[in-house]
């Protein structure tokens, strides 16, 4: 059965560029006659807080939505996350990288061969991988994208792709070859946070039998690394259905941390979801 999500952080209140995401998947699922879910993607909780969580809700209540319940709270469920990245280090994909995200910086602007180079670092000499544990040093697993090749083998990470419905920034659009190499060896946990972003989303799509992504052209590059997370983990792999992002008069999208209007300022202004609805396209 179709299915689909809308998958916000509690880190502020919606503006018009969540409402049209939201809406954008939940009519894409009321016309398949498929299924809607919410997920709350609160794993990051130095920026995520339950008020914001509530105001979600309280918009998307607002905009006419209803979704499947119980809704899946990303933090509630941690110890999955931590499961996928054992299976993962367990079978050698991973290594131990204590760099700062300083030092990652400043190897792109020295690298000779540019940003790609930078981002797979690869691991730490034994020995000064060594002293740094010794030292209590915070670090990060990186996924080698050395080892994924080799596990995988070439046919299959070859044929590693995704079908695009919607289109790239770029306008991509059918058959897309994955190309995770862009993302160079991407972090999958810390030490300090657990999972990161690509691990908890692209388990929670499998668990929650996501058929269809419906997101916003900023997170397309994003596909490639989950496609190859997918295929590791043997998770099948969604449609993907990226669409534009709305702008403001300025020509900037809409951002959280561009202070954009939310919908509860459109709503205590006198807005109505209708009126909202209907500018969007709805």
């Amino acid at each position: 059965m179709f299915a689909t999500r809308f998958a916000p952080s509690p880190t502020g209140r919606l503006h018009k560029g969540h409402a049209f995401s939201a809406l954008t998947a939940w009519r894409a699922a009321r016309d398949a006659g498929g299924r809607f879910i919410l997920r709350i993607e609160d794993i990051d909780p130095t920026r995520c807080r339950p008020e914001f969580e509530a105001g979600i809700l309280e918009d998307l209540r607002w905009l006419g939505l209803d979704w499947e319940t119980p809704v899946r709270r990303q933090s509630e469920h941690l110890t999955d996350y931590a499961t996928v990245v054992d299976v993962l280090n367990r079978r050698g994909l991973l290594y131990r990288c204590f760099r700062t995200r300083k030092d990652i910086l400043d190897a792109i602007g020295d690298a000779p061969h540019g940003a790609a180079e930078a981002l797979r670092p690869g691991p730490h000499p034994a020995d000064e991988e060594a002293t740094l544990l010794a030292e209590g040093r915070p670090f990060a697993w990186r996924l080698s994208l050395d080892r994924a090749r080799e596990v995988l083998g070439g046919r299959a990470w070859g044929a590693l792709a995704f079908v695009e419905e919607g289109r790239g920034p770029g306008g991509e659009r059918g058959l897309i070859r994955a190309r995770p190499e862009t993302a160079g060896d991407v972090v999958v946990a810390r030490k300090d946070a657990g999972a990161a972003y690509h691990v908890a989303v692209t388990h929670d799509d499998d668990l929650q039998r996501v058929t269809h992504v419906i997101r916003g052209e900023d997170l397309f590059e994003a596909t490639h690394i989950q496609v190859l997370l997918q295929a590791l983990m043997g998770w099948p792999t969604p449609v993907y259905r990226h669409h534009r992002l709305l702008t403001g008069d300025d020509g900037r999208r809409f951002a959280k941390r561009d202070n954009s209007v939310t919908l509860a300022q459109l709503r205590a202004e006198g807005a109505s979801p209708e009126t909202l609805r209907a500018g969007l396209g709805f």
